[in-house]
């Protein structure tokens, strides 16, 4: 097993170690500002009262005409914030991070009270346990910022986050791919600012969600949701989980600018600051460039990867609150058959691989007060994801290459424009109502071009070769994906509520139309617990890999054969359990069953099922499918969570769950992501330093275990007959399992608040899989050696950041 941390550069050790300690330690004080509005409504909260508890004496503050406040000379370190306001739920922001380079933003909204005269108070675990959208009841909860970089293991990215979760796993040390309740990860909807996108992550691939990279700069993002089942009504096009991610504003008063390297997400620089402050209207801009040779992808070819976010905010104007937002990456790596070990995990010594990604997005976003009860949001936007995929194979002889042909091309454009529209009224304490449209309209343009997948195919040109021929896909293809939903939430008092809706989803290419009903309840049985029940309907489309796949008819001739497959559909019900033991820590039990329904199969009996697709850069090419499939899972979940308080935090969670499918053969067998047993231990450790104790130094550790993925095994033989190309026995479809999967990180960091004001340091060693050890990746054959081989996934790394705010 190679070591990726060999070519980890010392001196950029040295150099933060030494820009750390040269700052001076003293005791440091900050701004926290921000706005609180009605939750329901939008509108700005006038008087609201807002305190930094734990500060001798308190510092407090109350809200202004349009719902801002200012909290002046904060000490740094870890606070809690209390809003309260008369008629409302007392609300508690537990342990805001504050450090001596930038500024606190907090904005927060507040729950009116159906007994105006009761005061709540909103733990600081009920804030947690909460998503920032107050529809979503169940199997919901938020991240932000300071998780995604705490937590050991994540590489500041925010699916590596969600599989710390319960019920969630990540297959792929090498890829951000995650599995949410045994579904695929072609189920998973990333929505950016309202919009929805294919794919947020370098070196993305047609029709999936993961990659090896993440693409969203966590230092852009403010507080966000991820749900993992029976979501609200406004959540369509996904049978699985959605990532709500909303992109934060800069800073509206003061410029503040950020420097950061990682040995994963690379370079950074950040700035941020205002346009003009009494409009206040502010400007985000971050640029990422790879360091190549210091990250641990799974290969030892080397990827080079850049990324850009933007946030404008143009505060008030005279039609709303205007902003307009974007993001994009570039990614390209090759793969050079006599450079590549026999143990890498993306490419094999007899070929060249050519392999570039491109994504995009850019938008704008408007939200009208229509009254003090009432607003519309509207955003428009345009998204587009690339990947382009060449290869060259060798011509061998004695093992060793004596020439070379280009026998691969492949292209794959999916382009979105994008308009929603969300009108949200509040009728009155108890009932609020939630209507939109989301319209995407696709172009998909596609082809793969091959020389080798059929013996007839002609050498025309007498290069010793066979011609080009497009097989797979050929295409470029305009439709629209609509879709309509409506939701309502009624508090019959504060203790219970009910949220409803209905979902409607009509595709424009295959005309295919459903309508879902989807409904939550939550009931506070007493201040410590509570209980819930869900129920949705779900669609999504096919994955437009197999969706648009063309194969020849007699004539010789390629003809879309999957081209009238429906929406795939699910029914979600799910029974959660919330429970306050002590201060600060929280039990969580959620029970769910999902069963899955018009699942594209082949015609003729056989084990195949797109359920499996989508834990890799390619699909199967599987034609005249029907949607006759099934699939079930259903599981149990636990979260114990003591929230970081009094210097320390610790997460256990553990998925005991079964996934199966029926192919067109009618046997039930586990799918692909059919693990049956995960479980995840986080806990970590701050200590105070320096004078006042505003410095810290800071341990982390994670550790995961889970039972090894089902696989199908090699047809060795039959392999060979098909010269290399394996052949599977398909009759024994995942009957088998890969070894089981164990990995412990440990992260030690320390973070100084320098002798400016305005200057700040972080800085972390992430030893990732301290243990070295060799989890099972995939068995494949080895066309070198004529076996199967055993490949493993990354042994031991250590991740580097260093983080300068000033």
């Amino acid at each position: 097993m190679k070591f990726p941390f060999t070519k980890l550069n010392s001196r950029l050790l040295v150099i933060a170690f030494f820009s750390l300690i040269s700052s001076s330690i003293y005791a440091q004080t900050q701004t926290i500002r921000g706005t609180v509005i009605d939750q329901e409504s939008g509108t700005p909260l006038i008087g609201v009262t807002v305190a930094v508890l734990e500060t001798d004496p308190i510092i407090g503050t109350s809200t202004d005409l349009d719902g801002k406040f200012v909290l002046e000379n904060v000490p740094v370190g870890r606070k809690d914030v209390l809003f309260s306001y008369i008629g409302y739920k007392n609300q508690l922001k537990p342990n805001v991070f504050i450090t001596a380079g930038k500024e606190v933003i907090l904005d927060v909204g507040m729950q009116e009270s159906v007994e105006a005269l009761k005061e709540v108070v909103v733990s600081g675990s009920a804030e947690k346990s909460e998503a920032n959208n107050e529809l979503a009841k169940v199997s919901a909860r938020t991240f932000s910022l300071e998780e995604v970089t705490r937590y050991s293991g994540g590489r500041n990215d925010v699916a590596r986050l969600a599989s710390s979760f319960a019920g969630v796993s990540s297959p792929n040390d090498s890829r951000n791919d995650i599995v949410v309740r045994g579904n695929s990860p072609t189920a998973l909807l990333w929505r950016v600012e309202g919009i929805p996108m294919a794919n947020t992550n370098h070196f993305g691939t047609f029709g999936t969600t993961g990659g090896p990279v993440s693409a969203l700069n966590t230092n852009v993002l403010k507080t966000s949701d991820f749900i993992t089942g029976a979501f609200p009504a406004e959540y369509g096009n996904a049978n699985a989980a959605v990532f709500d991610i909303e992109m934060r504003k800069g800073n509206s008063q003061t410029a503040e600018y950020t420097a950061q390297m990682s040995a994963f997400s690379g370079l950074e620089f950040m700035t941020e600051g205002p346009i003009d402050k009494e409009k206040g209207s502010s400007y985000l801009l971050s640029y990422r460039y790879g360091i190549a040779s210091l990250a641990a992808t799974g290969t030892s070819a080397t990827p080079y990867y850049q990324d850009l976010s933007f946030k404008v905010d143009f505060g008030k104007t005279a039609i709303g609150n205007l902003s307009i937002f974007g993001l994009g990456g570039l990614s390209s790596i090759d793969f050079l058959g006599d450079e590549i070990d026999e143990d890498d995990l993306f490419s094999d010594p007899s070929i060249d691989a050519y392999v570039e990604s491109r994504f995009g997005l850019v938008g704008a976003k408007l939200v009208t007060s229509l009254s003090d009860k009432a607003y519309l949001k509207t955003s428009i936007g345009a998204s587009t994801n690339q990947s382009i995929y060449e290869q060259d194979n060798h011509i061998k002889e004695n093992g060793e290459t004596i020439a070379k042909y280009h026998a691969t091309d492949v292209k794959d454009i999916e382009s979105r424009y994008t308009f929603t529209s969300t009108l949200n009224k509040k009728y009155s304490a108890r009932f609020n109502l939630r209507s939109g449209v989301l319209m995407e309209y696709y172009n998909v343009n596609a082809f793969i071009k091959d020389r080798d997948r059929r013996a007839d195919i002609p050498d025309n040109d007498n290069d010793g070769v066979p011609d080009f021929y497009r097989i797979g896909r050929d295409l470029n293809e305009w439709f629209l994906l609509s879709q309509y939903y409506s939701q309502g939430a009624y508090k019959f008092s504060d203790e219970l509520s009910l949220t409803a809706g209905l979902h409607a989803q009509h595709h424009g290419y295959t005309n295919d139309f459903v309508i879902e009903p989807r409904a939550a309840l939550s009931y506070q049985l007493n201040p410590i617990q509570r209980l819930s029940l869900a129920f949705g309907q779900h669609s999504q489309t096919v994955p437009f890999p197999v969706l648009f796949l063309k194969e020849p008819d007699q004539m010789g001739n390629f003809v879309s054969t999957n081209d009238n497959l429906e929406f795939m559909r699910s029914n979600h019900y799910i029974l959660g359990y919330d429970r306050t033991l002590a201060e600060d820590w929280r039990l969580k039990l959620e029970v769910y069953y999902q069963d899955l329904y018009n699942i594209p199969v082949e015609a003729e009996p056989s084990s195949y099922s797109v359920i499996n697709e989508g834990a890799d850069f390619v699909f199967d090419e599987r034609g005249g499918l029907v949607n006759e499939g099934t699939a079930e899972n259903y599981g149990v979940e636990l979260t114990l969570e003591k929230f970081f308080s009094k210097g320390y935090y610790m997460l256990l969670t553990g998925s005991i769950y079964e996934s199966t499918y029926e192919g067109s053969d009618g046997i039930e067998r586990s799918t692909a992501f059919n693990n049956q047993f995960v479980a995840n231990l986080l806990a970590g450790k701050e200590w105070k330093i320096g004078k006042d104790k505003r410095n810290a130094i800071t341990f982390d550790t994670k550790i995961t275990t889970a039972q090894g993925n089902p696989f199908t095994p090699i047809d060795l033989e039959a392999t060979r007959q098909n010269a290399g190309r394996e052949v599977l026995f398909e009759d024994q479809a995942f009957s088998e399992r890969y070894d089981d999967y164990f990995r412990w990180d440990v992260k030690f960091g320390f973070r100084l608040n320098g002798k400016d004001k305005k200057i700040s340091h972080q800085f972390f060693v992430d030893f990732q899989n301290v243990l070295n050890r060799e989890n099972e990746f995939v068995r494949r054959y080895n066309s070198v050696t004529d076996e199967i081989n055993s490949v493993t996934q990354i042994g031991f790394f250590p991740d580097v950041m260093y983080r300068l705010q000033f």
